[in-house]
């Protein structure tokens, strides 16, 4: 197992976000996180990546490196993509001295390859679409090789056809480290195509867990209500 949360509680002030919630991430395994906007969902990715505090609980990882795929990729735009994806390589202390700068083109080819963009080392985020930035950014998470990868609403921005490319990728990537992942969407198709698993956030804490398939049943109040997107159920929108 490489991601178990337990009783994970976070507060903001005297407002609780995540309300002890607990689930755990197998290895090889995509688990989406899904839920109406202010549900905690990218809170709850902030926590695991180390990037905010929590009140109280229990994170465990299997030993790695956690990598984290913004919403907006959140790639340098001074900097090519050699050096966008090679930064954590250059820069980690624990790594900087490790790598030449023949081993770095190396590194940096092959995780472009993987991702369909070889060749692109020279170009500038500015010269890219939305949907290669998205991926340099995939190319840079994996880049340590991490046994953890969290994605922050990677389809975020993206016409249909980019979103499914990037879904497939995130599979593929899936597939290639054999990370557990976790991927926060309100996209339909990126947790049919996607998750293995899927949990629904409101208020909190966790309404629903099960299959893409189990989701669309529509049997949960909760469920229904985020797939057929309606005003009325249990779920309020907030201010």
């Amino acid at each position: 197992m490489s991601i178990e949360v337990k009783n994970l509680i976070k507060k903001f002030d005297d407002k609780v976000v995540i309300n002890d919630i607990s689930f755990h991430v197998n290895n090889g395994e995509i688990l989406a996180i899904v839920g109406f906007s202010g549900s905690g969902k990218s809170t709850v990715l902030k926590i695991i990546s180390g990037l905010i505090p929590y009140d109280s609980g229990e994170i465990l990882t299997s030993d790695g490196d956690i990598a984290m795929v913004f919403q907006y990729s959140a790639l340098f735009d001074s900097l090519n993509v050699f050096d966008n994806i090679s930064f954590a390589l250059q820069e980690r202390k624990d790594l900087k001295h490790k790598y030449s700068m023949k081993d770095l083109q190396k590194i940096v080819a092959q995780k472009l390859e993987l991702v369909g963009l070889s060749g692109i080392e020279n170009k500038f985020p500015s010269e890219l679409s939305g949907g290669m930035q998205k991926r340099v950014s995939f190319a840079r998470a994996i880049v340590t090789n991490p046994n953890t990868i969290l994605y922050d609403e990677p389809t975020a921005g993206l016409d249909p056809m980019s979103s499914t490319l990037i879904e497939d990728y995130i599979v593929r990537l899936k597939n290639e480290t054999n990370s557990a992942s976790i991927v926060v969407t309100h996209q339909m198709s990126t947790i049919t195509r996607t998750a293995d698993r899927v949990i629904m956030l409101y208020d909190g804490g966790i309404v629903f867990e099960g299959t893409p398939k189990e989701l669309l049943k529509e049997t949960n109040p909760y469920t229904k209500q985020f797939v057929t997107a309606s005003l009325d159920g249990p779920m309020q929108l907030k201010a």
